[in-house]
């Protein structure tokens, strides 16, 4: 069987084996439910408590500003549902017109429940400017702004220090989903000033099926958001259910050991896509960068002159090579990703345009044999 080349990390990443191995205890041994009261559930209690502590540690948190959800889509969606669900003024929520569909979806949903969305263009750098979020929240009321920390395509970086501030200058709460920052740089809710942060496991070397919702407990305490869903006591009574102890510790375990190795990886990583870059130039292969920096390192999004990407995608796919693209292929039509028009790209290069994102465990080899594949198509 031909080697695999796998470069989609931004899509999902490889269990780490030290995290499978933190998890293993709690499928077949530890397996009591931790809402119970006697001594066989002590030490899974003592599991979910530890883990809740190594992922607030992470990002500056208190322990029990952390909730536990099944991923970074449940948390966009608690986010946005439950804040209109407790409003009773009907204010607004803004958001940017290149979030990720689990919160573009969500704000589809409230608006045809009657309640007003408004949605931010970036530049065609891929970022939002301060001066649009500023004239946005003083020609209405808004009660939520929510924008992403990482574009998931791009790779671009947004100032939420910054718009947060803006954001609370208004008295608005602010929400970012971290699900592509989490992991691959630092960050801190106090110093960014977060009400709300959305994160999924998948994306840092933890288990799927499972993330967390930071929650700012001066916004519980103002009781202005709703629980997701009602039943028993578990996280703090906003949302009920048995938690999946397992992938919490997984979860835990992967963003510690993401955390603690973020230097080494980043500087890893980086060196792989100038290896990549600079190898395409040699090779005489046509290609552009969309976004500008500030960026992440791990995606890496780029057009490629006269060729569709999905073309691109399938031909890397039979050389045992996987990447993702910036458009949708259906039966009738090829969308063009919504991300890549936000910025204003034209169409002919967000057809063109395929995204790369290395991880830790991608090598230098891999990527000259990229760099061949790409010059074979492409060149």
């Amino acid at each position: 069987m031909k080697r695999m080349i796998y470069a989609d990390n931004a899509a999902t990443t490889k269990l780490d084996p030290l995290v499978f191995e933190a998890m293993r205890p709690y499928f077949i041994e530890e397996y009591a439910n931790p809402s119970q009261p006697y001594s066989f559930a002590r030490r899974v209690k003592l599991a979910l408590k530890t883990a809740r502590e190594k992922i607030s540690a992470c990002i500056g948190a208190d322990p029990e500003e952390i909730y536990f959800t099944s991923g970074g889509t449940e948390s966009n969606n608690w986010v946005i549902k439950g804040i209109t669900d407790a409003d009773s003024v009907n204010r607004s929520i803004l958001t940017t017109a290149f979030e990720h569909h689990a919160v573009l979806n969500a704000c589809h949903a409230i608006e045809q429940k009657g309640h007003s969305v408004f949605y931010l263009s970036p530049n065609s750098s891929g970022h939002i400017e301060k001066e649009g979020l500023l004239q946005a929240m003083a020609s209405k009321p808004v009660m939520l702004v929510s924008i992403m920390m990482v574009n998931n395509e791009l790779g671009t970086i947004q100032d939420i220090a910054e718009l947060a501030k803006i954001a609370h200058a208004y008295g608005a709460l602010f929400h970012t989903d971290a699900v592509q920052a989490m992991g691959h740089i630092n960050v801190n809710v106090r110093d960014l000033q977060l009400d709300f942060l959305s994160a999924s496991a998948h994306k840092f070397n933890g288990p799927k099926g499972i993330g967390f919702l930071y929650i700012n407990k001066n916004t519980v305490n103002r009781n202005i958001f709703s629980p997701l869903h009602n039943g028993g006591k578990q996280e703090s009574g906003m949302r009920a259910g048995t938690e999946d102890v397992a992938s919490i510790v997984g979860m835990a375990a992967a963003l510690e050991m993401n955390c603690k190795n973020l230097l080494k990886n980043n500087q890893h990583i980086l060196h792989l896509n100038e290896e990549l870059i600079a190898g395409l130039k040699v090779a005489g292969v046509k290609f552009r960068i969309n976004g500008k920096m500030p960026k992440v390192n791990n995606i890496l999004s780029l057009a490629f002159a006269g060729i569709e990407g999905e073309t691109i995608l399938h031909r890397l796919d039979l050389m045992g090579i996987l990447v993702s693209t910036g458009s949708a292929c259906d039966s009738n039509k090829t969308q063009v990703s919504h991300v890549l028009q936000a910025i204003n790209l034209p169409n002919y290069i967000a057809r063109s345009t395929i995204r790369i994102s290395f991880s830790k465990d991608n090598t230098e080899e891999e990527v000259r044999d990229m760099v061949q594949a790409l010059k074979k198509i492409c060149g």
